[in-house]
């Protein structure tokens, strides 16, 4: 009997092997899944709000489509559906940006050859005129009260403390103890919404106020220690996801049913370009990087530029 070589014996057995899959076969929703997500928790600050949108708005209906498929005119007519949803111009435009900046990732890893973005008509919807509500004290007085009758423990306690600092909303809902250095009345925000960190100035009844949030959540058996939360669900014992539902009722029974909670904000800096404030103090207090953020609220000062020319004026005479 004839012996087979050894490598014969031990060799393993050869099978065709099949083709391997072309990166533009898979589907926009799985790119966002194994490669996107992942990315995006590594490097942005709120990935969570990622996910939400492209689960939301897109997963079902564009995240379907092959990477290869998407074409100008598939992303035209998916702006266009939009369009005709009634979608406001600022929520299709978040979109947009989504979409775009998965392309140039898919780009840039060599999985498509170019994003396909590039060539649509449709990349950015006008927005208008920059929406902001600045309120009278009036209002202000008449809003705080409503919040006031809410029968959320910390409605109005919030509120007060987004006026009275010009903080963001998430700032606020987010921000521990340890975030507070009452002696040298500073709020320090560890990262906002520009990535970087930056410091709000307390004045004296902001520090009365976290006198009063303190004692609030001490009546509701709920923790203030360094590294907790000022602002904690009693029934979920964990930081508020939001306030915009009790906002909404409260703004709703005076009749107020467009005022934001950011729109607080607003009137912070309203309140302080009318009573002599600098566009830069106010840059400086709002946290803005660039003063072009702080210039839409350069308006507001009264008199401001006619008193500056009439000083020139008066060096003549």
């Amino acid at each position: 009997m004839r012996m087979l070589p050894k490598w014969r014996i031990f060799a393993e057995p050869e099978f065709a092997s099949p083709e391997k899959a072309h990166p533009g076969d898979m589907l926009l929703a799985e790119f966002f899944d194994k490669h996107f997500y992942p990315h995006a928790e590594a490097t942005r600050r709120r990935p969570r709000i990622v996910k939400y949108v492209f689960d939301r708005h897109m997963r079902s209906g564009l995240g379907q489509i092959k990477l290869a498929d998407l074409s100008s005119f598939v992303l035209d007519e998916w702006i266009r559906a939009q369009i005709n949803q009634r979608y406001k111009p600022g929520t299709i435009n978040k979109h947009i940006f989504l979409v775009n900046r998965m392309l140039n990732v898919a780009q840039n890893w060599g999985l498509i050859d170019k994003n396909i973005f590039q060539t649509c008509l449709i990349k950015r919807l006008p927005l208008g005129d920059y929406k902001q509500h600045f309120l009278t004290a009036t209002e202000l007085r008449t809003l705080l009260t409503a919040c006031a009758r809410e029968p959320h423990p910390y409605l109005e306690l919030f509120a007060k403390l987004l006026i009275l600092t010009g903080a963001r909303s998430s700032e606020a809902r987010l921000s521990l103890w340890s975030h507070y250095d009452l002696e040298a009345r500073i709020w320090t925000v560890p990262v906002s919404k520009n990535g970087r960190s930056r410091r709000i100035v307390l004045s004296t009844a902001a520090l009365a106020l976290l006198g009063d949030i303190r004692a609030k959540t001490e009546s509701l058996m709920l923790p203030t220690g360094w590294q907790d939360h000022l602002f904690i669900n009693p029934r979920l014992r964990r930081p508020y996801d939001s306030f915009h539902a009790a906002w909404d009722r409260a703004r709703r029974s005076v009749a107020m049913p467009t005022v934001r909670i950011h729109d607080l904000r607003h009137t912070y800096a309203s309140l302080l370009i009318n009573n002599g404030a600098s566009i830069y103090e106010v840059q400086t207090l709002l946290g803005h990087h660039n003063v072009s953020m702080t210039q839409r609220y350069a308006h507001l000062a009264p008199n401001t530029l006619q008193t500056r020319v009439e000083m020139v004026a008066g060096l003549l005479d």
